[in-house]
C-alpha cells in the first residue's frame, strides 16, 4: 500500500477542523466515558438549572483554552518529551471538553459564544510560551493547571446542591488537572513568581467573566 505523506496544507486543515469543533462544542464521543454517565438526571429548579449551566460554560470555555494553550505550546515546544506530555494532556483535556459538552445539552444550554476569540487568543499564548523554552512553557502549564485547580474548587462550591451530576465531571476535572500541573513540574517546569501569576488571575477572570452570561 502507498502511504501519503500528509503536507503542511493537510496539517493546517487538520488543525483547523479541530479548532472547529473544539470552539462549537461538537468534539464528539471521547475515550473516557463520563463520570457522570452512569448518575440520573436530577430535577433541579429553574434557577439550579441556570446556575450550574452558567458554571459549566465557564468550566467548558476553560478547557476549550486549556486545549488551545497546549495545541500552541506543542508547536513550539523544543524538547520531544515535553511535546509529548503537551499531547497527552491535550488528549485528556477533550475529554472534559466531551463531558462538560454533554452535560450542557443535558442542561438545555450551549457552549460560550466568545470560544474562538478565547481559542485564538490561548493559542497565540502557548505558541509563544513554547519558543522561550521547554523550562518556561512547562512552567506555563504548571501555572495554569493551579489556577484551574483552584477555579474548579470554587465551582464546586457553587453548584446547586442536587446537582451530583455537575459536581462528579469537576471532580475527575479537577483530580486530572493537578496531575497535569505535578507532570510538569517534574519535567522540570519553572515556578513563576507571584506578579506572573497575578496576570495570569486577572485574564482567567476576564475569561470566567464573560462567559458565565455570553
Amino acid at each position: 500500500m502507498f502511504n501519503r505523506q500528509t503536507s503542511p496544507l493537510d496539517n493546517l486543515i487538520t488543525r483547523f477542523d479541530q479548532a472547529a469543533r473544539i470552539v462549537t462544542g461538537n468534539v464528539g464521543p471521547t475515550d473516557r466515558p463520563s463520570p457522570a454517565a452512569e448518575v440520573e438526571s436530577e430535577q433541579l429548579s429553574p434557577e439550579d438549572r441556570l446556575e450550574s449551566a452558567r458554571l459549566m460554560r465557564v468550566n467548558h470555555c476553560g478547557e476549550v483554552c486549556a486545549q488551545a494553550l497546549y495545541n500552541g505550546q506543542a508547536l513550539t515546544a523544543r524538547d520531544e518529551r515535553t511535546s509529548n506530555a503537551l499531547k497527552q494532556a491535550a488528549s485528556e483535556e477533550t475529554d472534559h471538553l466531551a463531558w462538560c459538552e454533554k452535560r450542557l445539552e443535558e442542561l438545555d444550554s450551549h457552549v460560550s459564544h466568545l470560544n474562538p476569540f478565547w481559542y485564538a487568543a490561548s493559542f497565540s499564548m502557548g505558541a509563544v510560551t513554547g519558543l522561550l523554552g521547554d523550562k518556561i512553557n512547562l512552567g506555563f502549564v504548571a501555572a495554569t493547571e493551579d489556577q484551574v485547580s483552584k477555579h474548579l474548587a470554587d465551582h464546586l462550591k457553587r453548584l446547586p446542591p442536587g446537582d451530583e451530576k455537575s459536581r462528579l465531571i469537576l471532580e475527575q476535572m479537577k483530580s486530572d488537572e493537578e496531575s497535569h500541573k505535578q507532570t510538569a513540574l517534574d519535567l522540570g517546569g519553572a515556578h513563576f513568581p507571584q506578579p506572573v501569576r497575578k496576570v495570569m488571575r486577572a485574564i482567567s477572570k476576564l475569561m470566567t467573566r464573560s462567559t458565565y452570561w455570553v
